[in-house]
C-alpha cells in the first residue's frame, strides 16, 4: 500500500461527514421537519425544498464510500478485509441510489437501496472490524460495536419497532453509525499506514505488532506442549499394566516323570 492511497482512501471516508452538515442544513429549510417522526428520504422528496442538495448529497456519500473502500482495501487484513470492500462498494451504491430515485418516485428501487446501504453498512463495519484487529486492538472492538449497533437498528426500523426513538430517531440511529465509523476508521488508516507492520520500533523497542506476534507465537506453543501431553498420557492409559510375577504352586512343581517309562514312580 501507498502513502497516496491511505490519504486519499482515508480521506474520502473522513468526507462522508459532509452528510451531517447537509443534513442540518436542509432540515432547517424543511419547516415543521423532525428528527424523530420524519425519515431522512423526506429531505430528498418533492416536499423539500434543498431536496436537490439533499439528493446530491446522497450521491456524493455513495461515491466516497466506495472510492475509500476500493482504495483502502489492500491495507485491511484477512477475510473479514475483503470482505469489508465488497459490503462497503454495495454500501456505496446503495446510498447512490437513494439519491438518483428520491422516495417519492420510484419506491421500490429506493427502499431496497436504502436496505442495501443500511444493512450492507452495519455488516460492513463488522467485516472491517476484523480487517484492522491485527492493528488495534480498541479500534475493532470500537468498529464492531457500531456495526452491531447499526444491524440492530436496521432491523429494528423495518421491522417498524422504533421504540422511544421514533421511526426518523431509529433510522438514524442504523444509518449514521456508518459515516462515523469509516471517518475513525479512515482516519486510523490514513495516520498509521503500514508502520505497523514493523517489527522493531526505530529506538529498536518491539513494536505492538512485535509484542502481538510473540504472544500468538507464545499461546502455540504452550497449546503444543499441552497436546504433546495428553497425546502421552492417552498412551500411558490405552497400554495394559504389566503382569503380575507369578508364585509358584506346590501343585506346579515340575516331577520327574520320564515319557519312554510310563511306569517310574513320581517324586
Amino acid at each position: 500500500m501507498t502513502d497516496s492511497r491511505y490519504r486519499w482512501g482515508g480521506l474520502a471516508w473522513a468526507l462522508t461527514l459532509q452528510f451531517f452538515v447537509v443534513e442540518a442544513i436542509v432540515a432547517s429549510r424543511y419547516g415543521g421537519y423532525s428528527y424523530s417522526t420524519d425519515v431522512i428520504s423526506d429531505l430528498g422528496a418533492a416536499a423539500s425544498p434543498a431536496r436537490v442538495l439533499m439528493n446530491a448529497s446522497f450521491i456524493v456519500q455513495g461515491l466516497l464510500i466506495a472510492a475509500g473502500a476500493l482504495l483502502l482495501g489492500p491495507g485491511l487484513a484477512g477475510t473479514g478485509g475483503r470482505l469489508a470492500r465488497v459490503l462497503f462498494v454495495i454500501t456505496g451504491l446503495g446510498v447512490l441510489l437513494v439519491g438518483v430515485f428520491p422516495s417519492d418516485g420510484n419506491v421500490t428501487v429506493h427502499e431496497i437501496a436504502a436496505g442495501a446501504h443500511l444493512l450492507g453498512g452495519g455488516i460492513g463495519l463488522i467485516a472491517l472490524a476484523y480487517g484492522v484487529r491485527p492493528r488495534s486492538e480498541a479500534l475493532g472492538t470500537a468498529l464492531a460495536v457500531l456495526g452491531l449497533v447499526g444491524v440492530v437498528a436496521t432491523v429494528f426500523f423495518a421491522a417498524a419497532v422504533f421504540l422511544v426513538l421514533g421511526e426518523g430517531g431509529m433510522e438514524r440511529v442504523a444509518a449514521y453509525v456508518i459515516p462515523i465509523g469509516l471517518t475513525v476508521a479512515g482516519i486510523a488508516l490514513w495516520r498509521e499506514k503500514d508502520d505497523w507492520l514493523r517489527l522493531p520500533n526505530a529506538d529498536g523497542t518491539p513494536s505492538r505488532r512485535q509484542v502481538r506476534e510473540d504472544a500468538r507465537l507464545e499461546r502455540a506453543q504452550r497449546a503444543a506442549e499441552r497436546d504433546a501431553a495428553l497425546e502421552a498420557a492417552a498412551r500411558r492409559t490405552a497400554q495394559p499394566p504389566p503382569a503380575a510375577p507369578a508364585t509358584p504352586d506346590a501343585d506346579d512343581e515340575p516331577d520327574d516323570f520320564d515319557p519312554e517309562d510310563p511306569w517310574a514312580p513320581r517324586r
